[in-house]
């Protein structure tokens, strides 16, 4: 991927990333409509991919917008691999594995996707390494068996990812600083947990405001509930630019 490309392609896209975390297709279009002047990439995660399936990505698509298909692939490399090919038919700029599945489904995943997306001569999807959810803490972690601190932990899957040759990581703003120094400079890293400071932090345990991701290393900031909520979404969504610095 390289430097070149975040400086390039991606350093022309808006980082902030809206999250359509809706089952409705109508109102995923509706929502982003209002904020296109602001929003160059939507999020598709879980629970709008399975009310509406392959058609909720491709008709964001249709609608101008680049697709970050979050999914959080987690199974054996085999499984995983089939799947990746079939979403990479979608061409969503990125998609997310779950670093829990381990190297080899890693690696054979960003493998087959290069395979594929070169024989068909198309942009390879961009491979992006979940580590530890928002939503979890310390005490949560140790009770699934985690006993490391959760940067450390953190830190330690982003060294996999890496390694693992995908493109990027998902980050929460707490750790992106030193997720930043553990994989370096070229790695993509998308930061979800991001409120300005009058927000409700929702149920995402790890925040911090825009201007502090970014300082501390985000290349993209996902945003869902602040923007889908608001009375004004068009305005919050330029707050948050503002914030980052990046309006």
């Amino acid at each position: 991927m390289g430097r070149s490309m975040k400086d390039n392609e991606l350093g022309r896209l808006s980082p902030l990333i809206l999250a359509l975390d809706t089952p409705d297709l109508e109102r995923a279009v509706e929502i982003a409509g209002e904020v296109k002047e602001h929003v160059d990439i939507v999020k598709v995660g879980l629970q709008l991919f399975s009310s509406e399936g392959p058609d909720a990505v491709r008709r964001l698509k249709y609608e101008g917008f680049e697709v970050f298909l979050d999914l959080k692939l987690n199974d054996i490399p085999n499984t995983v691999v089939s799947a990746c090919l079939a979403l990479c038919e979608l061409e969503p700029l990125m998609l997310t594995l779950h670093a829990m599945g381990g190297q080899e489904m890693m690696r054979s995943a960003r493998r087959a996707v290069g395979e594929r997306c070169s024989e068909a001569g198309v942009r390879r999807t961009l491979m992006i390494g979940v580590t530890v959810l928002t939503s979890l803490d310390l005490l949560a972690l140790k009770k699934i068996g985690v006993d490391y601190p959760v940067e450390e932990e953190v830190v330690r899957l982003a060294k996999l990812v890496r390694d693992s040759g995908l493109d990027g990581l998902v980050t929460s703003p707490l750790e992106t600083r030193s997720v930043r120094h553990a994989v370096g400079e070229e790695s993509i890293l998308i930061t979800p947990g991001v409120r300005i400071a009058r927000m409700d932090k929702d149920d995402q345990l790890r925040v911090a405001t825009p201007g502090e991701a970014v300082r501390s290393g985000a290349d993209f900031l996902v945003v869902g509930r602040p923007i889908l909520t608001a009375e004004e979404p068009r305005k919050v969504a330029a707050e948050i630019l503002n914030d980052a610095g990046r309006h």
